[in-house]
Protein backbone atom coordinates (compact mmCIF):
# COMPACT_ATOMS: atom_id res chain seq x y z
CA UNK A 1 0.00 0.00 0.00
CA UNK A 2 1.17 3.42 -1.07
CA UNK A 3 0.09 6.31 2.11
CA UNK A 4 0.88 8.96 -0.84
CA UNK A 5 1.59 9.66 -4.07
CA UNK A 6 5.35 8.76 -5.11
CA UNK A 7 7.34 9.77 -8.08
CA UNK A 8 8.02 6.62 -10.30
CA UNK A 9 10.22 5.75 -12.80
CA UNK A 10 9.29 4.63 -16.07
CA UNK A 11 11.06 1.47 -17.39
CA UNK A 12 12.63 0.79 -14.81
CA UNK A 13 12.69 -2.68 -12.91
CA UNK A 14 9.48 -3.89 -14.84
CA UNK A 15 8.93 0.09 -13.28
CA UNK A 16 9.76 -1.47 -10.18
CA UNK A 17 8.94 2.07 -9.00
CA UNK A 18 6.05 2.13 -10.89
CA UNK A 19 4.28 0.16 -13.65
CA UNK A 20 4.93 -3.37 -13.07
CA UNK A 21 3.68 -6.38 -15.22
CA UNK A 22 0.32 -7.66 -17.20
CA UNK A 23 -0.92 -9.30 -20.03
CA UNK A 24 0.12 -7.68 -24.01
CA UNK A 25 -3.09 -8.67 -25.24
CA UNK A 26 -5.14 -5.24 -26.80
CA UNK A 27 -7.86 -5.19 -24.29
CA UNK A 28 -9.92 -1.59 -23.73
CA UNK A 29 -11.28 -3.21 -20.47
CA UNK A 30 -8.61 -4.36 -18.06
CA UNK A 31 -10.52 -5.19 -15.18
CA UNK A 32 -9.97 -8.83 -17.11
CA UNK A 33 -6.04 -8.09 -16.29
CA UNK A 34 -7.12 -7.85 -12.36
CA UNK A 35 -8.72 -11.60 -12.56
CA UNK A 36 -5.78 -12.78 -14.41
CA UNK A 37 -3.44 -11.83 -11.26
CA UNK A 38 -4.30 -14.71 -9.79
CA UNK A 39 -2.38 -16.94 -11.25
CA UNK A 40 0.75 -15.40 -9.06
CA UNK A 41 0.15 -15.82 -5.34
CA UNK A 42 0.14 -12.94 -3.19
CA UNK A 43 1.89 -14.10 -0.24
CA UNK A 44 4.27 -16.85 0.85
CA UNK A 45 3.12 -20.15 2.34
CA UNK A 46 2.76 -19.35 6.29
CA UNK A 47 4.99 -21.04 7.91
CA UNK A 48 7.00 -21.45 11.12
CA UNK A 49 9.31 -18.38 11.87
CA UNK A 50 12.69 -18.99 13.22
CA UNK A 51 14.82 -16.20 14.62
CA UNK A 52 17.69 -14.51 13.42
CA UNK A 53 19.22 -14.48 9.16
CA UNK A 54 19.98 -11.60 7.01
CA UNK A 55 17.62 -10.60 4.25
CA UNK A 56 18.89 -8.99 0.97
CA UNK A 57 16.79 -6.61 0.04
CA UNK A 58 17.19 -5.16 -3.78
CA UNK A 59 16.57 -1.79 -4.53
CA UNK A 60 16.60 -1.55 -8.37
CA UNK A 61 17.64 1.71 -9.85
CA UNK A 62 20.26 3.12 -12.53
CA UNK A 63 20.97 5.86 -10.35
CA UNK A 64 21.66 6.80 -6.51
CA UNK A 65 19.08 6.98 -4.25
CA UNK A 66 18.54 10.28 -2.96
CA UNK A 67 18.65 9.24 0.87
CA UNK A 68 15.83 12.23 2.47
CA UNK A 69 14.49 9.97 4.80
CA UNK A 70 11.38 11.78 6.07
CA UNK A 71 8.01 11.10 4.71
CA UNK A 72 7.09 14.92 4.65
CA UNK A 73 10.10 15.44 2.75
CA UNK A 74 10.91 12.46 0.29
CA UNK A 75 8.80 11.91 -3.48
CA UNK A 76 10.38 8.75 -4.48
CA UNK A 77 10.03 5.02 -4.24
CA UNK A 78 13.43 4.27 -4.10
CA UNK A 79 13.89 5.55 -0.97
CA UNK A 80 10.52 4.40 0.05
CA UNK A 81 11.86 0.93 -0.25
CA UNK A 82 14.75 1.54 1.15
CA UNK A 83 13.73 3.51 4.43
CA UNK A 84 10.36 0.52 4.42
CA UNK A 85 12.19 -1.81 7.47
CA UNK A 86 11.95 1.22 9.51
CA UNK A 87 9.35 3.59 7.92
CA UNK A 88 6.22 2.29 9.49
CA UNK A 89 3.05 4.23 9.24
CA UNK A 90 0.46 5.36 11.47
CA UNK A 91 -2.42 3.12 10.46
CA UNK A 92 -3.21 -0.27 9.87
CA UNK A 93 -5.96 -1.08 7.20
CA UNK A 94 -7.89 -4.19 5.58
CA UNK A 95 -7.68 -5.53 1.95
CA UNK A 96 -9.23 -2.47 0.71
CA UNK A 97 -7.21 -0.09 2.21
CA UNK A 98 -9.83 0.76 5.01
CA UNK A 99 -8.11 2.21 8.15
CA UNK A 100 -8.83 0.17 11.11
CA UNK A 101 -7.16 -0.33 14.99
CA UNK A 102 -4.89 -2.31 14.65
CA UNK A 103 -2.22 -0.40 13.77
CA UNK A 104 0.61 2.47 15.54
CA UNK A 105 -2.22 5.18 16.10
CA UNK A 106 -6.52 5.20 15.78
CA UNK A 107 -8.46 7.22 14.21
CA UNK A 108 -11.89 9.05 15.08
CA UNK A 109 -13.98 10.90 12.64
CA UNK A 110 -16.70 12.96 13.92
CA UNK A 111 -18.55 14.54 10.74
CA UNK A 112 -21.11 16.97 13.02
CA UNK A 113 -18.36 18.56 14.91
CA UNK A 114 -15.63 18.45 11.75
CA UNK A 115 -12.89 16.91 13.84
CA UNK A 116 -10.37 14.07 13.18
CA UNK A 117 -8.64 12.62 15.88
CA UNK A 118 -5.80 10.54 16.08
CA UNK A 119 -4.65 8.74 19.07
CA UNK A 120 -1.57 7.26 19.07
CA UNK A 121 -0.94 4.07 21.47
CA UNK A 122 0.86 3.79 24.17
CA UNK A 123 4.35 1.88 24.25
CA UNK A 124 5.10 2.87 20.46
CA UNK A 125 8.08 4.49 20.77
CA UNK A 126 10.89 6.10 18.42
CA UNK A 127 14.32 3.49 18.13
CA UNK A 128 15.62 5.61 20.71
CA UNK A 129 13.62 4.42 23.25
CA UNK A 130 11.22 7.73 22.89
CA UNK A 131 7.57 7.23 23.30
CA UNK A 132 5.83 8.61 19.78
CA UNK A 133 3.34 11.63 21.28
CA UNK A 134 0.89 14.41 20.29
CA UNK A 135 4.08 17.06 19.32
CA UNK A 136 5.08 14.09 16.89
CA UNK A 137 1.73 13.57 15.60
CA UNK A 138 1.69 17.56 14.91
CA UNK A 139 5.11 17.97 13.58
CA UNK A 140 4.72 16.45 10.02
CA UNK A 141 2.11 19.21 9.19
CA UNK A 142 4.33 22.20 10.14
CA UNK A 143 7.37 20.54 8.06
CA UNK A 144 4.81 20.28 5.00
CA UNK A 145 3.31 23.59 5.25
CA UNK A 146 6.41 25.60 6.13
CA UNK A 147 7.74 27.25 3.03
CA UNK A 148 10.98 27.11 3.72
CA UNK A 149 11.09 22.93 3.73
CA UNK A 150 10.13 23.58 -0.05
CA UNK A 151 8.04 20.05 0.70
CA UNK A 152 6.21 19.00 -2.53
CA UNK A 153 3.96 17.06 0.08
CA UNK A 154 1.79 20.39 0.79
CA UNK A 155 -1.53 20.38 -1.29
CA UNK A 156 -4.80 22.13 -1.49
CA UNK A 157 -6.22 18.60 -0.04
CA UNK A 158 -4.77 19.86 3.08
CA UNK A 159 -5.61 23.46 3.87
CA UNK A 160 -8.74 21.84 4.49
CA UNK A 161 -7.41 22.14 8.22
CA UNK A 162 -8.27 25.41 9.90
CA UNK A 163 -5.15 27.75 9.83
CA UNK A 164 -3.02 25.64 7.79
CA UNK A 165 -2.68 27.83 4.92
CA UNK A 166 -2.53 30.70 6.93
CA UNK A 167 0.84 29.24 8.65
CA UNK A 168 2.26 28.01 5.04
CA UNK A 169 1.86 31.80 4.01
CA UNK A 170 3.69 32.83 7.02
CA UNK A 171 0.40 34.66 8.41
CA UNK A 172 0.58 32.49 11.51
CA UNK A 173 3.00 30.98 13.65
CA UNK A 174 0.75 27.51 14.65
CA UNK A 175 -1.60 25.64 13.07
CA UNK A 176 -5.15 26.99 14.80
CA UNK A 177 -6.71 24.04 13.53
CA UNK A 178 -4.55 21.50 15.41
CA UNK A 179 -5.11 20.73 18.75
CA UNK A 180 -3.49 18.88 21.47
CA UNK A 181 -5.88 18.37 24.19
CA UNK A 182 -3.33 16.33 26.49
CA UNK A 183 -0.84 18.64 25.57
CA UNK A 184 2.77 17.83 23.50
CA UNK A 185 3.56 15.14 25.55
CA UNK A 186 0.03 13.24 25.27
CA UNK A 187 -0.76 10.86 22.87
CA UNK A 188 -4.13 12.56 21.10
CA UNK A 189 -4.26 15.12 18.29
CA UNK A 190 -7.48 16.67 17.29
CA UNK A 191 -7.46 18.10 13.60
CA UNK A 192 -10.36 20.61 12.83
CA UNK A 193 -11.86 20.90 9.31
CA UNK A 194 -13.51 23.63 7.24
CA UNK A 195 -15.41 20.44 6.12
CA UNK A 196 -14.41 16.54 6.02
CA UNK A 197 -14.31 14.62 3.13
CA UNK A 198 -15.61 10.67 1.69
CA UNK A 199 -12.47 9.33 1.48
CA UNK A 200 -10.92 10.25 4.74
CA UNK A 201 -11.86 6.35 6.12
CA UNK A 202 -9.19 5.48 3.59
CA UNK A 203 -5.36 5.24 3.84
CA UNK A 204 -3.63 7.75 1.47
CA UNK A 205 -6.54 10.22 1.31
CA UNK A 206 -4.03 13.36 1.26
CA UNK A 207 -6.62 15.24 3.64
CA UNK A 208 -4.22 14.44 7.13
CA UNK A 209 -0.51 12.45 7.42
CA UNK A 210 -0.56 8.85 8.44
CA UNK A 211 3.24 9.89 9.47
CA UNK A 212 4.68 11.17 12.71
CA UNK A 213 8.13 13.03 12.88
CA UNK A 214 10.60 12.55 16.23
CA UNK A 215 9.96 16.41 17.14
CA UNK A 216 12.50 15.88 20.13
CA UNK A 217 15.29 14.75 17.00
CA UNK A 218 14.43 17.33 14.62
CA UNK A 219 13.42 20.46 16.32
CA UNK A 220 16.87 22.04 16.63
CA UNK A 221 17.53 21.65 12.65
CA UNK A 222 15.75 25.06 10.65
CA UNK A 223 12.96 23.96 8.45
CA UNK A 224 15.42 25.46 5.56
CA UNK A 225 18.18 22.96 6.70
CA UNK A 226 15.97 20.19 6.91
CA UNK A 227 16.49 18.43 3.78
CA UNK A 228 20.06 18.19 3.89
CA UNK A 229 20.49 17.89 7.69
CA UNK A 230 22.15 14.55 8.99
CA UNK A 231 19.30 13.86 11.01
CA UNK A 232 17.21 12.95 8.17
CA UNK A 233 20.11 12.00 5.41
CA UNK A 234 22.09 9.97 7.80
CA UNK A 235 20.54 9.13 11.35
CA UNK A 236 17.07 9.02 10.71
CA UNK A 237 14.91 8.00 13.87
CA UNK A 238 11.70 5.80 13.25
CA UNK A 239 9.34 4.07 15.41
CA UNK A 240 9.27 0.95 12.76
CA UNK A 241 10.40 -2.84 13.49
CA UNK A 242 14.21 -1.87 12.62
CA UNK A 243 16.30 1.17 12.74
CA UNK A 244 19.03 2.13 10.40
CA UNK A 245 22.37 0.77 11.55
CA UNK A 246 24.54 1.67 8.66
CA UNK A 247 24.51 3.59 5.22
CA UNK A 248 26.43 3.87 2.10
CA UNK A 249 25.45 7.23 0.73
CA UNK A 250 23.12 6.58 -2.55
CA UNK A 251 24.14 2.60 -2.41
CA UNK A 252 22.98 0.15 0.60
CA UNK A 253 21.30 1.01 3.96
CA UNK A 254 21.14 -2.08 6.65
CA UNK A 255 18.76 -2.50 9.18
CA UNK A 256 18.92 -4.14 12.57
CA UNK A 257 16.12 -4.59 15.26
CA UNK A 258 14.27 -1.96 16.54
CA UNK A 259 14.30 -3.15 20.42
CA UNK A 260 11.44 -0.28 21.38
CA UNK A 261 9.45 -1.79 18.43
CA UNK A 262 5.68 -1.65 20.00
CA UNK A 263 4.42 -5.23 18.18
CA UNK A 264 7.64 -7.45 19.66
CA UNK A 265 10.77 -8.54 18.68
CA UNK A 266 11.50 -8.51 14.99
CA UNK A 267 12.52 -12.02 13.56
CA UNK A 268 15.69 -11.03 11.58
CA UNK A 269 19.33 -9.63 12.80
CA UNK A 270 19.73 -7.97 9.35
CA UNK A 271 18.30 -6.23 6.36
CA UNK A 272 20.57 -4.79 3.89
CA UNK A 273 19.16 -2.38 1.42
CA UNK A 274 21.36 -2.56 -1.60
CA UNK A 275 21.15 -0.53 -5.16
CA UNK A 276 21.25 -3.30 -8.32
CA UNK A 277 21.29 -1.91 -11.63
CA UNK A 278 18.14 -2.56 -13.85
CA UNK A 279 20.44 -4.37 -16.16
CA UNK A 280 22.18 -6.94 -13.53
CA UNK A 281 18.60 -7.64 -11.65
CA UNK A 282 17.97 -11.05 -13.83
CA UNK A 283 21.07 -12.40 -13.16
CA UNK A 284 21.48 -11.37 -9.32
CA UNK A 285 17.91 -13.33 -8.77
CA UNK A 286 19.30 -16.02 -10.45
CA UNK A 287 22.50 -16.31 -8.46
CA UNK A 288 20.37 -15.53 -5.22
CA UNK A 289 22.31 -12.36 -4.87
CA UNK A 290 19.29 -11.17 -2.89
CA UNK A 291 16.36 -12.69 -0.84
CA UNK A 292 13.66 -10.21 -1.96
CA UNK A 293 13.91 -8.55 -5.46
CA UNK A 294 10.89 -7.13 -8.14
CA UNK A 295 11.63 -8.37 -11.84
CA UNK A 296 11.86 -6.56 -14.06
CA UNK A 297 8.68 -7.53 -16.87
CA UNK A 298 10.94 -7.53 -20.07
CA UNK A 299 13.23 -9.73 -18.44
CA UNK A 300 10.82 -12.11 -17.21
CA UNK A 301 11.74 -15.21 -19.66
CA UNK A 302 14.95 -14.55 -18.05
CA UNK A 303 14.47 -15.38 -14.34
CA UNK A 304 10.77 -17.47 -14.57
CA UNK A 305 12.37 -20.83 -13.71
CA UNK A 306 14.94 -19.49 -11.65
CA UNK A 307 15.61 -22.47 -8.67
CA UNK A 308 14.15 -21.91 -4.81
CA UNK A 309 12.17 -18.66 -5.68
CA UNK A 310 9.04 -17.99 -5.07
CA UNK A 311 7.22 -15.30 -7.49
CA UNK A 312 4.28 -13.48 -5.88
CA UNK A 313 2.61 -10.56 -7.46
CA UNK A 314 0.14 -8.59 -7.72
CA UNK A 315 -1.32 -5.41 -9.80
CA UNK A 316 -0.49 -2.60 -8.05
CA UNK A 317 -2.46 1.18 -7.55
CA UNK A 318 -0.01 2.97 -9.99
CA UNK A 319 0.62 3.98 -13.90
CA UNK A 320 2.68 5.44 -16.26
CA UNK A 321 1.60 8.48 -18.48
CA UNK A 322 2.69 11.06 -21.03
CA UNK A 323 2.29 14.43 -20.03
CA UNK A 324 1.78 17.80 -22.19
CA UNK A 325 3.55 20.93 -20.59
CA UNK A 326 0.65 23.97 -20.67
CA UNK A 327 2.08 26.08 -18.29
CA UNK A 328 3.95 26.79 -14.93
CA UNK A 329 3.90 26.26 -11.55
CA UNK A 330 3.58 29.33 -9.56
CA UNK A 331 5.52 29.29 -6.07
CA UNK A 332 4.61 32.13 -4.43
CA UNK A 333 0.60 31.59 -4.70
CA UNK A 334 1.31 28.19 -5.29
CA UNK A 335 -0.57 27.20 -7.62
CA UNK A 336 -0.40 25.81 -11.79
CA UNK A 337 -0.69 28.74 -14.31
CA UNK A 338 -1.36 27.84 -17.88
CA UNK A 339 -0.21 29.34 -20.86
CA UNK A 340 -2.90 29.11 -23.06
CA UNK A 341 0.43 30.19 -25.53
CA UNK A 342 1.84 26.84 -25.23
CA UNK A 343 2.66 24.64 -28.10
CA UNK A 344 1.16 21.89 -26.43
CA UNK A 345 -1.78 23.49 -25.60
CA UNK A 346 -4.23 21.82 -28.61
CA UNK A 347 -6.32 19.27 -27.81
CA UNK A 348 -6.15 17.69 -30.87
CA UNK A 349 -2.38 17.43 -30.83
CA UNK A 350 -2.39 16.02 -27.57
CA UNK A 351 -4.94 13.29 -28.99
CA UNK A 352 -3.14 12.61 -32.10
CA UNK A 353 0.12 11.82 -29.98
CA UNK A 354 -1.87 9.56 -28.28
CA UNK A 355 -3.12 7.61 -31.28
CA UNK A 356 -0.10 7.40 -32.64
CA UNK A 357 1.27 4.91 -30.09
CA UNK A 358 1.61 1.82 -30.47
CA UNK A 359 1.66 0.22 -26.65
CA UNK A 360 -0.24 -2.96 -27.09
CA UNK A 361 2.82 -4.06 -29.78
CA UNK A 362 5.65 -2.65 -26.86
CA UNK A 363 4.33 -4.93 -24.29
CA UNK A 364 4.35 -7.68 -26.47
CA UNK A 365 7.98 -7.16 -28.01
CA UNK A 366 9.47 -5.83 -24.88
CA UNK A 367 7.81 -6.99 -21.54
CA UNK A 368 6.96 -10.74 -22.22
CA UNK A 369 3.58 -9.99 -22.53
CA UNK A 370 3.12 -8.94 -18.82
CA UNK A 371 2.08 -5.20 -19.11
CA UNK A 372 -0.86 -3.82 -20.55
CA UNK A 373 -2.20 -0.33 -22.03
CA UNK A 374 -4.61 1.25 -19.56
CA UNK A 375 -7.50 3.70 -21.01
CA UNK A 376 -8.07 6.03 -17.88
CA UNK A 377 -6.24 7.92 -14.69
CA UNK A 378 -8.15 5.56 -12.92
CA UNK A 379 -7.18 2.25 -12.22
CA UNK A 380 -9.28 -1.18 -12.50
CA UNK A 381 -8.07 -2.00 -9.20
CA UNK A 382 -9.87 0.86 -7.23
CA UNK A 383 -13.23 -0.97 -8.63
CA UNK A 384 -16.61 0.89 -9.88
CA UNK A 385 -14.78 3.98 -9.38
CA UNK A 386 -13.02 3.00 -12.51
CA UNK A 387 -14.94 3.70 -15.80
CA UNK A 388 -14.66 0.47 -18.22
CA UNK A 389 -16.47 2.37 -21.09
CA UNK A 390 -13.60 4.81 -21.80
CA UNK A 391 -11.48 3.25 -24.43
CA UNK A 392 -8.87 5.56 -23.93
CA UNK A 393 -5.92 6.17 -27.03
CA UNK A 394 -5.66 2.48 -28.80
CA UNK A 395 -2.97 2.79 -31.48
CA UNK A 396 -4.87 4.40 -35.07
CA UNK A 397 -2.58 5.96 -36.80
CA UNK A 398 -5.23 6.82 -39.61
CA UNK A 399 -7.26 8.77 -36.90
CA UNK A 400 -4.21 10.29 -35.89
CA UNK A 401 -3.60 11.96 -39.25
CA UNK A 402 -7.05 13.19 -39.56
CA UNK A 403 -7.30 14.95 -36.33
CA UNK A 404 -3.63 16.73 -37.44
CA UNK A 405 -5.21 17.56 -40.49
CA UNK A 406 -8.55 18.65 -39.65
CA UNK A 407 -7.04 20.69 -36.93
CA UNK A 408 -4.45 22.87 -39.29
CA UNK A 409 -1.61 21.05 -38.52
CA UNK A 410 -0.23 21.00 -42.39
CA UNK A 411 2.37 19.20 -43.83
CA UNK A 412 5.75 21.25 -45.34
CA UNK A 413 7.66 18.76 -46.60
CA UNK A 414 8.54 15.83 -43.93
CA UNK A 415 7.57 17.87 -40.90
CA UNK A 416 3.76 19.38 -39.66
CA UNK A 417 3.52 22.83 -38.57
CA UNK A 418 1.59 24.61 -36.15
CA UNK A 419 -2.37 26.25 -37.55
CA UNK A 420 -0.26 29.52 -37.44
CA UNK A 421 2.13 28.23 -40.01
CA UNK A 422 5.12 28.40 -37.32
CA UNK A 423 7.60 25.34 -37.08
CA UNK A 424 6.41 22.43 -34.99
CA UNK A 425 9.73 20.77 -33.06
CA UNK A 426 8.52 19.17 -30.19
CA UNK A 427 10.96 18.10 -26.97
CA UNK A 428 10.53 14.93 -25.22
CA UNK A 429 11.45 13.94 -22.10
CA UNK A 430 12.45 10.14 -20.93
CA UNK A 431 13.85 8.85 -18.33
CA UNK A 432 16.63 6.52 -18.18
CA UNK A 433 15.92 2.57 -17.51
CA UNK A 434 16.42 -1.48 -18.27
CA UNK A 435 18.20 -2.55 -21.26
CA UNK A 436 14.44 -1.63 -23.45
CA UNK A 437 13.83 1.60 -22.14
CA UNK A 438 16.24 2.91 -25.17
CA UNK A 439 14.16 0.98 -27.79
CA UNK A 440 11.09 1.68 -26.55
CA UNK A 441 11.11 5.42 -26.10
CA UNK A 442 12.55 5.49 -29.87
CA UNK A 443 10.14 3.57 -30.84
CA UNK A 444 7.04 6.10 -29.50
CA UNK A 445 9.19 8.41 -31.58
CA UNK A 446 9.25 6.78 -34.71
CA UNK A 447 5.58 6.61 -34.32
CA UNK A 448 5.06 10.56 -33.79
CA UNK A 449 7.47 10.94 -36.74
CA UNK A 450 5.02 9.03 -38.91
CA UNK A 451 2.42 11.20 -38.55
CA UNK A 452 4.53 14.07 -39.39
CA UNK A 453 5.43 15.36 -36.13
CA UNK A 454 9.03 16.52 -35.47
CA UNK A 455 9.55 14.42 -31.88
CA UNK A 456 13.13 14.41 -30.66
CA UNK A 457 14.27 13.42 -27.12
CA UNK A 458 15.38 16.58 -24.49
CA UNK A 459 18.92 16.94 -24.87
CA UNK A 460 19.01 14.39 -27.53
CA UNK A 461 19.11 11.40 -24.26
CA UNK A 462 17.33 9.62 -22.15
CA UNK A 463 17.84 11.67 -18.61
CA UNK A 464 18.70 10.20 -15.16
CA UNK A 465 15.77 9.55 -12.75
CA UNK A 466 16.60 12.24 -10.44
CA UNK A 467 17.51 14.81 -12.78
CA UNK A 468 14.12 13.84 -15.04
CA UNK A 469 12.06 14.91 -12.14
CA UNK A 470 14.08 18.00 -11.03
CA UNK A 471 13.75 19.48 -14.57
CA UNK A 472 9.79 18.04 -14.52
CA UNK A 473 9.15 19.82 -11.18
CA UNK A 474 10.90 23.05 -12.26
CA UNK A 475 9.57 22.78 -15.82
CA UNK A 476 12.17 23.64 -17.55
CA UNK A 477 11.66 25.59 -20.90
CA UNK A 478 13.22 22.66 -23.13
CA UNK A 479 10.34 20.07 -22.10
CA UNK A 480 7.65 20.08 -23.73
CA UNK A 481 6.22 16.53 -23.33
CA UNK A 482 7.56 13.84 -21.05
CA UNK A 483 6.64 10.00 -19.72
CA UNK A 484 6.25 10.08 -15.99
CA UNK A 485 4.64 7.59 -14.10
CA UNK A 486 2.85 7.31 -10.59
CA UNK A 487 2.96 5.50 -7.02
CA UNK A 488 -0.83 5.90 -6.23
CA UNK A 489 -2.11 6.31 -2.55
CA UNK A 490 -4.71 4.19 -1.76
CA UNK A 491 -7.55 6.30 -1.78
CA UNK A 492 -8.53 7.26 -5.42
CA UNK A 493 -9.16 10.40 -5.28
CA UNK A 494 -6.76 12.39 -7.89
CA UNK A 495 -7.00 15.66 -6.44
CA UNK A 496 -3.56 15.48 -4.98
CA UNK A 497 -2.46 14.84 -9.02
CA UNK A 498 -4.36 16.88 -10.98
CA UNK A 499 -6.21 20.47 -9.19
CA UNK A 500 -4.74 23.55 -9.66
CA UNK A 501 -2.72 23.78 -6.19
CA UNK A 502 -1.06 20.42 -6.17
CA UNK A 503 2.30 20.69 -7.02
CA UNK A 504 2.57 17.07 -8.77
CA UNK A 505 -0.05 18.57 -11.29
CA UNK A 506 3.52 18.49 -13.67
CA UNK A 507 1.16 19.27 -17.05
CA UNK A 508 0.02 22.32 -14.98
CA UNK A 509 -3.11 22.14 -16.41
CA UNK A 510 -6.16 24.08 -14.59
CA UNK A 511 -9.57 24.48 -16.63
CA UNK A 512 -12.61 25.57 -14.31
CA UNK A 513 -14.43 22.28 -15.57
CA UNK A 514 -11.40 20.28 -13.94
CA UNK A 515 -11.35 21.62 -11.02
CA UNK A 516 -15.56 21.45 -10.75
CA UNK A 517 -15.31 17.83 -11.33
CA UNK A 518 -12.20 17.15 -9.04
CA UNK A 519 -14.47 19.41 -6.23
CA UNK A 520 -17.48 17.03 -6.59
CA UNK A 521 -15.50 13.67 -6.12
CA UNK A 522 -14.54 15.15 -2.54
CA UNK A 523 -17.57 17.29 -2.15
CA UNK A 524 -20.14 16.49 1.23
CA UNK A 525 -22.31 14.77 -1.44
CA UNK A 526 -20.10 12.34 -2.39
CA UNK A 527 -20.52 10.66 0.91
CA UNK A 528 -22.93 8.79 -1.53
CA UNK A 529 -21.64 6.48 -2.64
CA UNK A 530 -23.59 6.56 -5.91
CA UNK A 531 -23.00 10.26 -6.24
CA UNK A 532 -19.23 9.59 -6.09
CA UNK A 533 -18.96 7.34 -8.37
CA UNK A 534 -20.64 9.33 -11.22
CA UNK A 535 -18.38 12.05 -10.63
CA UNK A 536 -15.17 9.93 -11.08
CA UNK A 537 -16.61 8.42 -14.36
CA UNK A 538 -17.10 12.54 -15.76
CA UNK A 539 -13.51 13.27 -14.52
CA UNK A 540 -12.32 10.55 -16.29
CA UNK A 541 -14.23 10.87 -19.69
CA UNK A 542 -13.26 14.72 -19.18
CA UNK A 543 -9.88 14.05 -18.73
CA UNK A 544 -9.56 11.44 -21.85
CA UNK A 545 -10.86 13.75 -24.06
CA UNK A 546 -9.15 16.79 -23.22
CA UNK A 547 -5.96 14.59 -23.01
CA UNK A 548 -3.27 16.61 -21.00
CA UNK A 549 -2.27 13.42 -19.20
CA UNK A 550 -2.40 10.12 -21.31
CA UNK A 551 -2.40 7.14 -19.65
CA UNK A 552 0.25 4.77 -20.78
CA UNK A 553 0.50 1.39 -18.66
CA UNK A 554 0.20 -1.26 -15.72
CA UNK A 555 1.61 -4.34 -14.51
CA UNK A 556 1.79 -6.98 -12.80
CA UNK A 557 4.11 -6.26 -9.48
CA UNK A 558 6.18 -9.25 -9.56
CA UNK A 559 8.45 -10.10 -7.07
CA UNK A 560 11.07 -12.64 -6.59
CA UNK A 561 11.11 -13.86 -2.99
CA UNK A 562 13.65 -16.66 -1.77
CA UNK A 563 11.68 -19.68 -1.36
CA UNK A 564 13.04 -20.48 2.91
CA UNK A 565 11.56 -16.99 3.85
CA UNK A 566 7.69 -16.63 5.12
CA UNK A 567 5.65 -13.93 6.30
CA UNK A 568 6.69 -11.92 2.87
CA UNK A 569 3.05 -10.64 1.55
CA UNK A 570 1.76 -7.91 -0.95
CA UNK A 571 -1.87 -7.93 0.58
CA UNK A 572 -2.57 -4.34 1.25
CA UNK A 573 -3.36 -5.91 5.06
CA UNK A 574 0.04 -6.77 5.33
CA UNK A 575 1.78 -3.17 4.61
CA UNK A 576 2.16 -1.85 7.38
CA UNK A 577 3.77 -5.09 9.36
CA UNK A 578 5.50 -6.63 6.47
CA UNK A 579 8.57 -6.77 7.63
CA UNK A 580 7.58 -7.38 11.03
CA UNK A 581 6.22 -10.23 9.62
CA UNK A 582 8.73 -11.49 7.45
CA UNK A 583 11.19 -14.38 8.82
CA UNK A 584 12.73 -17.28 7.62
CA UNK A 585 10.92 -20.69 7.88
CA UNK A 586 12.06 -23.20 10.66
Amino acid sequence: MKKSKILGSVGIASLAALTLAACGKSNDNNTEEVKKASKFPTEMPKKTAKQGGTVKFAIESDSPFTGIFVSELSTTKTDSDVASPGNEGLFDVDDDYKINDKGPATLKIDRKNKTVTITVKKGVKWSDGKQVNAKDLEYPYEIVANKATKSQRYTSSLQSIKGLKEYHEGKAKTISGIELPDGENGLTMVLHYTELKPGMYNSGNGYFRETAAPYHYLKDVPFSKLMSSDKIRKRPLYFGPYKLDKLVRGQSATWVPNKHYWRGKPKLDKIVCQVVSTNSTSQAIKSHKFDVADVINSQWKQVKDAKDVTFVANIPLQYSYIGFKVGKFDTKASKSVMNPKSKMNNKALRQAIGYAMNIDQVNKKYNSDLNFRIPTLIPAPFGDYFDKSIKGYPYNLKKANEILDKAGYKKKGKWRVQPNGKPLKIKFAAMQGSAVQEPIIQNYIQQWHKIGLNVSLYNGRLTEFNSFYDKIQNDDPGIDMFMGSWSLSSEPSPADLYNEGAPFNFSRFVTPENDKLLKEIDSQKAFNHKYRVEKFHEWQKYMNDQAYVIPVNNSYSITAVNSKLTGYSVKPSHSNDLWYEVAYAK
